[in-house]
C-alpha cells in the first residue's frame, strides 16, 4: 500500500490559486504585497499585483494572509 504525502504548503497556495482569493504576503523585510497567487513550485510564488506579476523567493516570504479562510479539509481528505 502506498501512501501519498500531503504538503500542506501546496495544498494551501493551491486553493488560494484555484479560487482566487485575495492575500497579502509579508516578505521577511516587512514589506507587504496584495494581489492573487497565479503559480508557485518549490522556490517560488508568481503574485500578480497591481496588474503586474512579480516571482517571489519563498525564503523570502515570511507570512500568507487570505482575505478569508480556505477549507483545506476538502483537499486533505
Amino acid at each position: 500500500m502506498t501512501t501519498k504525502q500531503i504538503i500542506i504548503q501546496d495544498v494551501f497556495l493551491n486553493q488560494l490559486r484555484k479560487e482566487n482569493i485575495p492575500v497579502t504576503i509579508y516578505l521577511v523585510n516587512g514589506f507587504q504585497i496584495r494581489g492573487l497567487i497565479r503559480g508557485f513550485d518549490n522556490f517560488t510564488v508568481i503574485i500578480e499585483a497591481e496588474g503586474k506579476q512579480q516571482l517571489v523567493y519563498k525564503h523570502a516570504i515570511s507570512t500568507f494572509i487570505p482575505s478569508r479562510n480556505i477549507n483545506l479539509q476538502q483537499e486533505l481528505n
